[in-house]
């Protein structure tokens, strides 16, 4: 913490804040793009990236995403794993509509901030640490979660106080 440092920031940095076009498009591009990238891992659970082992396609039908799904969740027993996936995706398939459609903003925003992390941790302790940041996962985290934090359309206000901090 730095006392008696007195600091004015220019105007010019508060760019968002003094162009609310430029806030409401990036929160249109994040809404979309957290929105199409569940719907995008749903399709290709039911094949519509191509079958299985076909170049866009991470599973390409339904058993190999349950399979993937078992490995994430290997601490649930064997009768869960079919219903945990079918949670997974019926979540994803909704906060996905919701994003895109910007229907309950900030719920969605929230529950896919949750979502994400339960599966970034799940990642994290059944294949180790850099499968989800491989992925991006924790970007995704963050995304939903600041989503949900702009949900409205405000940011929080804040005035220098002349003191860095």
């Amino acid at each position: 913490m730095l006392t008696g440092v007195r600091t004015k920031i220019p105007d010019r940095c508060n760019y968002t804040m003094s162009h609310p076009n430029m806030l409401r498009f990036a929160v249109l591009y994040l809404r979309w793009s957290l929105g199409l990238t569940f719907l995008s891992a749903c399709a290709d659970r039911f094949g519509l990236w191509g079958p299985h082992g076909s170049q866009y396609a991470a599973w390409g039908d339904w058993p190999h995403f349950v399979a993937y799904a078992a490995t994430l969740n290997w601490f649930l027993p064997a009768w869960l794993q079919s219903p945990v996936a079918w949670m997974a995706t019926l979540a994803e398939l909704s906060l996905g509509v919701a994003l895109v459609l910007g229907m309950y903003l900030r719920e969605a925003a929230y529950s896919s901030a949750v979502l994400l992390g339960l599966f970034a941790l799940a990642m994290t302790f059944s294949l180790g640490i850099k499968a989800p940041l491989n992925y991006s996962v924790f970007v995704d985290v963050g995304a939903a979660w600041l989503l949900g934090c702009i949900a409205n359309g405000r940011l929080p206000s804040h005035k220098p106080t002349g003191a860095l901090e």
